[in-house]
């Protein structure tokens, strides 16, 4: 039967058939597969012939469309990913390795901090960097005479002297305390801005990471406790602490922290001004005002909350001695850091 040898023939060519290429791709489904291709004609003149004859040729029909449709759905992968390769290679490109950067210092004892604290339960908490007076300054007992409030020390948005750039993270710990129940365990990192003169040691722009800690029966102890853990976790296991009295306008007792840096070198007693005590963040326990102002019971709830420069941290741990160093983006400052990634 002329129709069957038809079908031998096709099936040969099928099966010899050499696809690499999206043309040749398509050349195939044209030629088999189309409504115009080999196989559709043999569709039309099969449905004319006769129900005898139909039984015998039906089945080697199906095989050789079935084949055809194999075939160019296995090369049709085939031609696609031998694309995708041909595209992600760049014959133009530069044989020669290409330099890795760096992570900056400023992100490194950011992260180590943050590491060393989530230990312990601490969560991470982020807010937004222009803050209204209420989360700025308000809500964390600033009286409306205290110098803070100043244009000398806030950078304010023109017309809304109630907008501000954040001149502390304490505002993110408000937003926490305002969405959450105790207890609370978060630390709030993030950039902040005040309006001072730069210099070697002082910037209008700064970074921050602040802590607080609110449940029932929460005491100085507990504070001091988890200060010195995170001291001996930093700078070592014979790191030793002290807290000197101070005044902060959201917790009382307040109190200054100093890690014993020592006074090994010359810069030792430059960095510690002799003393070999390095001031590294101030710290307390919340005052009752604070928690009261987003609707915490004072009776029933006590908490600590601490802060710190990290700047100040990277420039004794790295030995940097000028803070501008932070934000000029100096190739030459920065790779210094490439190790540390």
């Amino acid at each position: 039967m002329i129709f069957i040898e038809t079908l031998k023939q096709i099936h040969q060519e099928i099966n010899d058939v050499k696809i690499s290429t999206v043309e040749e791709l398509e050349l195939f489904r044209l030629t088999f597969l189309s409504k115009n291709g080999k196989i559709a004609k043999l569709l039309d003149e099969f449905k004319l012939m006769p129900k005898e004859v139909k039984r015998e040729a039906g089945k080697p029909l199906n095989e050789v469309k079935k084949l055809a449709e194999e075939v160019f759905k296995a090369n049709e992968g085939v031609v696609k990913n031998n694309q995708n390769t041909q595209k992600d290679i760049d014959l133009t490109r530069q044989a020669s390795t290409i330099a890795l950067g760096s992570t900056h210092p400023i992100t490194l004892v950011r992260q180590e901090i943050e590491s060393i604290f989530e230990r312990i339960g601490f969560t991470i908490s982020k807010g937004p960097e222009i803050e209204d007076d209420w989360h700025n300054f308000s809500a964390l007992n600033f009286p409306e005479e205290h110098p803070a409030r100043d244009m000398q020390d806030t950078f304010f948005i023109e017309k809304s002297p109630d907008w501000a750039l954040r001149t502390h993270t304490s505002s993110i710990q408000v937003r926490v305390l305002d969405k959450q129940k105790p207890p609370i365990r978060t630390l709030a990192p993030g950039r902040v801005f005040r309006n001072e003169a730069i210099s070697s040691r002082a910037h209008c722009i700064f970074h921050q990471i602040e802590g607080i800690y609110i449940d029932k029966n929460v005491s100085f102890a507990d504070m001091k406790q988890t200060l010195l853990y995170f001291a001996k976790e930093f700078f070592g296991e014979n790191a030793k602490i002290r807290l000197r009295p101070s005044y902060f306008p959201f917790t009382e007792p307040s109190a200054e922290m100093d890690v014993y840096w020592g006074l090994n070198s010359e810069a030792d007693y430059r960095i510690t001004k002799g003393t070999g005590w390095l001031e590294v963040m101030g710290c307390g326990m919340i005052d009752p005002a604070v928690l009261e102002s987003s609707n915490i019971d004072p009776k029933e709830y006590s908490g600590y909350a601490f802060g710190m420069g990290i700047e100040r941290i990277a420039m004794n741990k790295f030995q940097i001695t000028d803070l501008r160093m932070f934000f000029e983006n100096d190739l030459r400052f920065l790779n210094q850091f490439i190790s540390e990634v």
